[in-house]
């Protein structure tokens, strides 16, 4: 399959384009972009974009580490990734666990994952038991728990679900949310707030114009409604992330306005740019012209003059080859990237696999340590870096005002690329962290949820 014009890189197994059957793939460079050269026996030769730029793409390695050991809950029969999960193959614990409540929704997005609408809500007690379920796996030190649907908000027993999944002790309990609900109903809002503190609402936010969510969302009114619930979020100090699903010629040009946007709103904590994936579910599939991760990082610099660099974005260690992540300390209308001041590279044995990677937790291991005193030297020289990004005085606050602190001064960049059939490379699916919890008490990663397993786990 390799051509004249092609540098190899390396062999993976893909998916077919058109049957999604498993076949061998070779990942190649060709000027400055990296394909997947893949030959289905049925579907002939085929050609994917794995990522626009090849630089960036090359220095994912750099920043690997290996996997964190996690139970497994099915046996490797089948292959990637008919055995999920998680199969003695994969490679990565779960980072980031998603609960779908509900399969109703108040929006018919033509872009879903889940093309929710009509539905069903899940028991509050299969809930929970799904909930100790993840805690148990991941040895009592879940990270990130995502409350999802459907629209979660829509679930009558919501506000309990969120203090069960609070009581449970994630390190973040987050609700996936459009916003809606959170827009009309203010006492809504103010329920909410009592979870303050390692509690956060990751709401769907894709532009600014009213035809990028007649095309994302199917409703071209939504931009008041989702800045209103910005603004009720604000007025009870509820930290956000904005969640945007991007796609080529309808809102990438709107990256770097985004990031404005978000960094220079307080009580807005990050951005989750995601790259729109093809599940088969949408009108225009347009896989050939497609932005990737590292089209996201590129335009992220462009549109906003320089201000943010592309090499402020590195690749996430847990999951280097499809999620990239920018820290950015804000203060006075100003931010300072802080890859700019710690070397990421330099402090790998240190960064846990996760997405929760955080400098105030680090911080707080400081205090067991002594801070500089007899501890090694790269942490030592992590430890004086980070110093730099937090008041004398942040032992001596209280937690309302530490939580205070970082939601004024903290902001995270990531970017999140799943896999589809047109660019699923193996190698990336065995580390993807963000995993599915199902009824049946599997954990099963992102990409291959809505690939193969949606429709069996769906409650109508």
């Amino acid at each position: 399959m390799n051509t004249n014009k092609s540098i190899f890189l390396e062999k993976t197994n893909s998916l077919c384009n058109e049957c999604s059957k498993v076949i061998p793939g070779e990942i190649v460079e060709e000027g400055n972009t990296i394909f997947i050269l893949k030959k289905c026996p049925i579907h002939g030769e085929q050609k994917s974009l794995l990522e626009e730029d090849a630089k960036y793409y090359r220095i994912k390695s750099d920043y690997n580490k290996p996997g964190t050991i996690t139970p497994n809950q099915t046996k490797s029969k089948l292959g990637c990734p008919f055995d999920c999960g998680l199969c003695e193959k994969h490679e990565q614990h779960s980072c980031n666990a998603i609960i779908d409540i509900t399969d109703r929704c108040n929006l018919n997005c033509p872009v879903c994952y889940a093309k929710s609408g009509k539905g069903k809500d899940l028991d509050i007690k299969k809930i929970e038991k799904m909930m100790n379920f993840f805690q148990e796996a991941e040895g009592g030190k879940a990270e990130i728990l995502q409350i999802s649907g459907g629209e979660p908000t829509l679930h009558p027993e919501i506000l309990k679900i969120i203090s069960i999944a609070k009581e449970k002790n994630f390190r973040y309990v987050l609700l996936n949310t459009n916003g809606i609900k959170i827009a009309q109903d203010e006492e809504f809002v103010k329920e909410l707030a009592k979870f303050r503190g390692r509690f956060g609402i990751y709401l769907q936010f894709d532009g600014f114009k009213e035809s990028t969510y007649e095309y994302l969302r199917g409703d071209k009114n939504l931009l008041k409604t989702k800045l209103k619930a910005i603004e009720n979020l604000k007025k009870y100090k509820i930290p956000l992330t904005l969640v945007t699903t991007v796609e080529k010629g309808v809102n990438d040009d709107e990256i770097g306005k985004l990031f404005e946007f978000g960094i220079n709103n307080k009580g807005i904590r990050g951005i989750n740019f995601q790259p729109v994936t093809y599940f088969g579910r949408g009108k225009n599939e347009k896989a050939s012209d497609r932005i990737t991760l590292s089209g996201v990082i590129n335009s992220l610099e462009k549109q906003t003059k320089g201000a943010v660099l592309k090499t402020d974005i590195v690749p996430l260690p847990c999951n280097v080859w499809r999620v990239g992540i920018g820290f950015f300390f804000k203060e006075n209308n100003k931010f300072l990237p802080v890859t700019r001041v710690v070397n990421v590279k330099s402090y790998l044995p240190l960064i846990d696999n996760t997405f929760a990677f955080d400098a105030e937790k680090l911080l707080k291991e400081k205090s067991k340590i002594g801070f500089l005193e007899g501890c090694c030297v790269c942490m030592r020289g992590l430890l004086s870096d980070l110093k730099k990004f937090v008041p004398e005085n942040y032992n001596k606050m209280s937690k309302d005002e530490q939580i205070e602190y970082w939601d004024e001064h903290h902001f995270m960049v990531s970017i999140s690329s799943f896999l589809d059939r047109y660019n699923f490379d193996e190698k990336s699916m065995k580390r993807e962290c963000v995993h599915f919890i199902t009824p049946d008490f599997k954990r099963i990663p992102f990409s291959a949820y809505n690939l193969f397993y949606r429709n069996k786990y769906k409650l109508n």
